[in-house]
C-alpha cells in the first residue's frame, strides 16, 4: 500500500506537522499518566481504524512495559478485568469523545464525572486534548491511506 500523500516530503505538511508533533510532547510531558495516554491513543485509532497510529501505540506501550494482555484487551475494556477504575473512565471518556457524530450530546455528563472522579483538572485537561489530538492525527492518516506495520518505537520522539 502506498500513501496518498507523502507528508515528509511536503513543505506545507512539514510547517503544519512541526506544530503537531510540539503538541505530542506536550501530552507526553503532561501528568497524565503515561500508561492512559497509550491506551487512550490506542483506543481512538482502533475506533477511527486508523492502522499507523495503531501500529505505533500498540509498540510504543509494549516498548513502555504494557502487557500483551492488557493491549490485547484495549478493544473490549467493558468486559476486560485487567484496567484500573481510573483507566476504564479515561476509554470511556475517550470513546464518546471520538463518536460525537453517533451521540448528539457528546460526553455524557456521567462519563464526565466518572473522568473527573480519578483525574485532576490538568490531568482532565490533557486527556480532552489527547483524545482530539488523536482523533486529527487518525485523519489524517486515514484519508491519506499511510501504511502500517514499520513504526520503531521512539521513532517520532
Amino acid at each position: 500500500m502506498d500513501a496518498r500523500l507523502n507528508f515528509f516530503a511536503s513543505p506545507t505538511a512539514g510547517k503544519a506537522l512541526k506544530h503537531f508533533m510540539s503538541v505530542g510532547k506536550a501530552l507526553k510531558d503532561s501528568p497524565l499518566p503515561a500508561a492512559t495516554q497509550e491506551l487512550v491513543a490506542l483506543r481512538v485509532s482502533q475506533i477511527n481504524g486508523c492502522a499507523v497510529c495503531i501500529d505505533m501505540h500498540t509498540k510504543e506501550a509494549a516498548a513502555a512495559g504494557e502487557t500483551s494482555v492488557r493491549l490485547h484487551l484495549v478493544a473490549a475494556w467493558r468486559e476486560a478485568t485487567v484496567f484500573t477504575e481510573a483507566e476504564r473512565a479515561a476509554l470511556e471518556l475517550a470513546e464518546e469523545g471520538t463518536r460525537v457524530a453517533d451521540a448528539a450530546d457528546g460526553v455524557s455528563d456521567e462519563v464526565w464525572a466518572s473522568a473527573a472522579k480519578h483525574y485532576d483538572v490538568e490531568q482532565l485537561t490533557a486527556l480532552v486534548v489527547l483524545v482530539s489530538f488523536m482523533n486529527t492525527v487518525n485523519r489524517l492518516n486515514v484519508i491519506t491511506q499511510q501504511p502500517a506495520g514499520n513504526y520503531e518505537p521512539g521513532q517520532f520522539h
